[in-house]
């Protein structure tokens, strides 16, 4: 079952007492889960807080870690989606002055700053969303997952995904509507 979860192998080879493990095993996952807790966040310390504290969960867990029952970045995923979930009850809103810029390599500064404010507005408009909504979004749409996965991150059925991401999609284009000029979108 190891070679379904390549992840899990590590885990097993990190329990054992391979540091090596934990370090391949930290370069896959923290990037990822980072972003995720980035973007439902909106807040670059916030995230690294999740992020660490998601992987000392995962390095405690390592030795009981049971192969085949969950694949580590679905497990990691739902530690993250909760911390993210718990810190944003604590704090229900965001200013739009405290959100992340994301850095843009476009080549050009009018591009960079086409991008910014894209971006700005992206954020802004996820961070509008019901919680629940914006990590349905943000997992299918910004992180690629799947439906089957969100569902198990999320703890709900894939209906329920359907559901909040197809809603989360709508309130994202109502948000984004009236700026799609400035912005640089024009009708086709």
């Amino acid at each position: 079952m190891a070679d379904a979860d390549p992840l899990a192998a590590l885990l097993a080879r990190y329990a054992a007492g391979d540091p090596a493990a934990a370090r391949m095993l930290a370069a896959a996952i923290t990037p990822r889960i980072y972003a995720h807790a980035l973007r439902v966040l909106g807040d670059g310390a916030e995230a690294e807080d999740v992020v660490q504290e998601a992987m000392v969960r995962l390095w405690r867990i390592a030795p009981e870690w049971r192969l085949g029952e969950a694949k580590v970045t679905t497990w990691v995923y739902r530690v993250v989606a909760n911390l993210c979930t718990d810190r944003l009850r604590k704090r229900r809103t965001v200013p739009l002055e405290d959100t992340h810029e994301l850095r843009d390599d476009a080549p050009s500064a009018a591009q960079m700053l086409q991008q910014r404010a894209r971006m700005t507005a992206l954020e802004a408009a996820l961070q509008s969303l019901p919680d629940r909504q914006r990590q349905a979004v943000v997992l299918r749409h910004i992180d690629g997952l799947g439906n089957p996965e969100i569902a198990e991150i999320l703890e709900v059925g894939v209906e329920a995904v359907e559901s909040l991401t197809a809603r989360g999609k709508r309130a994202l284009t109502q948000a984004l509507a009236d700026q799609r000029d400035a912005l640089g979108f024009e009708d086709d």
